[in-house]
């Protein structure tokens, strides 16, 4: 979730502050852009993991500080919800055996942090939305400790100035009203990073987008909420409606939602954070007390803490990270499509597809996105969204397609050339692609398990269905094989 705050209040006077504070970042990342050196020697990529806590039964578990107190370990941290954590895999190279690493890091990582966990009779799932959530679980009482969930509620809620509504038309209809955002801490994602140099950053970022339906389609992974069956990737429409912060009479006037696709393909990352700052007030105006230009014109490099902090409230589906290490900055798209889970090596696989097919379209001598508009990407992540490994996407030169098709006949291929610029190994290369390869020819990935599962319990109470199939669920992401195979 971003940065943490302390509880407060704000006054006019700190918005006006933070409103010119945000702009004089802007002004100075500008400069950045044209002046500075960023950092694009040895580029990292680096992955997020939001978890689920639950208890032996499978129902959710409110015990996030209990656990992370348990695992005791700096790479695990807070999230929304109680029944929430998220951990963070060191950044590294993609070159050579960089993915087997990342997989290799975060097993250890979950198994050591499960048995830190299971004597206090909570277990932790990779899923993209917990089947057995019931609305008590989505109450402003189980927003987590950290001050800055509250505030970021309240402030979420005082904008939009009524009580938040989901309303999500599926397999069944899920409507209800609700007086917090604890709806987004039903969405669990995993966050896959790519750092990129200022002037390859466009590509990076119109890649990302124009892909986003077809990564959606091969790992949708949250079918089911509040016991509904809904959409495929259903935290697409939930993230969407728990943190819109207009009005009905805002929407109809064109006032841009904070979950956000986006409008354009763009040609600067400069782009994306002046579009935050104009269509975007501050949720959290927070100000330090750093003048980035003072700091720039000196030689260092500004934190640009305010813009960061604003940027962290603006929840694009791909969202650019201004960042400094070791007091270098440095740029990256951060994309946040992706469902956690099913298992790591299922993660892993989604993160070499994309790490790979985004490679070869952003350096590629012809965008796609001069051949697609904007609107076709928008709609292809919607109706992927919805529809999951059955969805059909446009594709330029194909027209429509059934995305598993898509992915078999021309985007692998693609991805495998985009592994190999990154030089990882061929062994790696072969063995993620073809998890991905799998899921397409048996028609199967998270979503599709699960509502084959639950078709096979359509006797039993929904709930109590719903339960078993996440205990099934449990016992194939401890073993880690592919979703396909289960």
């Amino acid at each position: 979730m971003g940065k943490d705050v302390d509880a407060q209040e704000f006054t006019r006077a700190d918005r006006t502050r933070h409103r010119e504070k945000v702009r004089r970042c802007l002004d100075v990342l500008e400069r950045m852009l044209n002046e500075s050196a960023f950092d694009t020697d040895d580029p990292h990529t680096g992955l997020e993991v939001e978890l689920n806590l639950v208890d032996d039964a499978g129902d959710p578990a409110l015990r996030n500080q209990e656990v992370l107190d348990a695992i005791a370990d700096p790479d695990f941290q807070t999230e929304l919800g109680q029944f929430n954590i998220e951990m963070n895999v060191s950044p590294g190279p993609l070159r050579g055996r960089g993915l087997s690493q990342f997989e290799a890091g975060l097993r250890a990582s979950l198994n050591e942090a499960e048995r830190r966990s299971e004597p206090l009779g909570a277990h932790l799932v990779m899923i993209g939305v917990l089947p057995t959530l019931r609305d008590r679980h989505l109450a402003p009482d189980t927003i987590s400790q950290n001050p800055r969930y509250s505030l970021l509620s309240d402030q979420i809620l005082a904008a939009r100035g009524e009580d938040m509504l989901i309303d999500i038309v599926g397999d069944e209809r899920l409507r209800a009203t609700v007086d917090s955002i604890m709806p987004e801490a039903a969405c669990t994602s995993t966050q896959v990073h790519v750092q990129t140099a200022p002037e390859r950053f466009a590509g990076y970022w119109n890649a990302s987008q124009a892909i986003a339906g077809v990564q959606l389609a091969v790992a949708a992974n949250s079918p089911y909420l509040l016991g509904k069956q809904l959409w495929r990737e259903t935290r697409i429409p939930l993230f969407e409606q728990a943190v819109d912060t207009r009005s009905e009479e805002l929407k109809a006037q064109g006032v841009r939602p904070r979950v956000w696709f986006g409008e354009r393909w763009i040609t600067s990352v400069f782009d994306l954070f002046e579009e935050n700052v104009r269509f975007f007030p501050a949720l959290l105006p927070v100000t330090d007390e750093e003048d980035p230009l003072t700091v720039l014109e000196a030689g260092g490099t500004p934190n640009l803490s305010e813009l960061r902090l604003h940027n962290g409230t603006v929840y694009r589906w791909n969202r650019p990270i201004y960042d400094v290490s070791g007091g270098v900055p440095h740029l990256r798209v951060e994309n946040r499509v992706l469902a956690a889970g099913p298992t790591v090596v299922d993660t892993v696989a989604n993160a070499a597809f994309y790490f790979g097919l985004v490679r070869t379209l952003a350096e590629s001598d012809r965008p796609l996105w001069s051949q697609m508009s904007f609107s076709a990407a928008e709609e292809n992540f919607h109706s992927a969204a919805l529809r999951g490994i059955d969805a059909e996407v446009y594709w330029p030169g194909v027209g429509k397609v059934r995305a598993t098709e898509l992915v078999l006949r021309r985007l692998l291929p693609m991805a495998r050339d985009g592994l190999a610029a990154w030089g990882v190994d061929q062994e790696d290369i072969d063995h993620y692609l073809s998890i991905i390869e799998q899921r397409c020819l048996i028609g199967t990935n998270g979503s599709e398990w699960m509502v084959r599962r639950m078709a096979a319990a359509a006797e039993e109470d929904r709930f109590d269905a719903l339960r078993g199939m996440l205990l099934d669920y449990r016992a194939g992401m401890a073993d880690n094989r592919p979703v396909h195979t289960w």
